[in-house]
């Protein structure tokens, strides 16, 4: 019987044992696993190439904050009503066109002086020539744009403005284009009128002319100064408008798309562009 009850007791307190290491174990793998499960996990880091890009992707027409932002309506219809010399050395030349739902009447005078050099093409590499050393005069007189290099023309394009070119610009609306010193401080080579040239004004000089005329009067107290002003093309095919020297801008100066497309070569941010009457 003892012997019994001494092989009931060890039995008793090997179960008893198993049973503590049995639940020692349980808890070390427990507390393991939840180790495991709130370690921080460091963040991947993805590295791109900008690039890295589908060859495939079409390059969408550039937008700036100051390139034109909407385009002008298209005019149609064009008739010249007459042509003549009004005696004074000036071509005078008076047309109608449909521009939306309107028909509208336009004069245009041009010095018959300036008609002799437009076009002038001096044989140069745009590629060798130092860009710093061009300037660009556009004269709403002669509806003209030169290229100076070394202070000799190289280039000569016919141009156009606003309906009223003579006019210097007031203020944001009056679809005049501004005269002074400017100087180009963007380039874009997509824009909606093939390429623009983008000026900087209002400038200095702008700002204190806007300003007197705000305080003389002349221009509403409400009035901005306006911008988004430079060198540009044409929609396609309209080049004959050029040629007449309709005033279809909102102030900007347009030459032909092959004008533009040429004047683009010899120009940078920095050219000194002169507009003057």
């Amino acid at each position: 019987m003892k012997r019994n009850s001494y092989r009931l007791q060890f039995v008793i307190v090997l179960l008893f044992l198993a049973s503590v290491l049995s639940s020692s174990f349980s808890i070390a793998q427990a507390y393991r696993f939840s180790d495991n499960t709130t370690e921080k996990k460091k963040p991947v880091l993805v590295k791109t190439n900008p690039a890295a890009k589908d060859s495939t992707e079409k390059t969408p027409v550039e937008k700036t904050p100051n390139d034109v932002s909407t385009p002008a309506q298209e005019i149609k219809n064009v008739k010249i009503i007459s042509e003549e010399d009004d005696g004074k050395g000036n071509f005078v030349r008076t047309i109608q066109y449909n521009k939306g739902s309107m028909r509208i009447t336009e004069t245009i005078i041009k010095p018959k002086t300036v008609m002799a050099v437009m076009g002038l093409r001096v044989n140069i590499n745009p590629d060798t020539m130092d860009k710093k050393l061009v300037q660009i005069i556009v004269d709403k007189t002669e509806y003209s744009l030169k290229v100076l290099y070394r202070k000799k023309p190289i280039r000569v394009y016919k141009a156009t403005f606003g309906p009223q070119p003579k006019q210097d610009k007031c203020m944001e609306g009056d679809r005049c284009t501004p005269e002074g010193s400017f100087t180009i401080n963007h380039l874009n080579p997509r824009s909606i009128y093939n390429k623009f040239m983008q000026l900087n004004y209002p400038n200095e000089s702008s700002w204190e002319k806007f300003n007197s005329l705000k305080k003389n009067g002349k221009i509403p107290s409400s009035a901005k100064i306006g911008g988004s002003i430079g060198i540009h093309g044409i929609w396609k095919g309209g080049d004959q408008l050029i040629d007449l020297g309709v005033g279809w801008t909102d102030g900007c100066v347009a030459l032909k798309n092959n004008d533009v497309d040429d004047l683009y070569k010899f120009v940078g941010v920095g050219t000194k562009v002169i507009i003057k009457q």
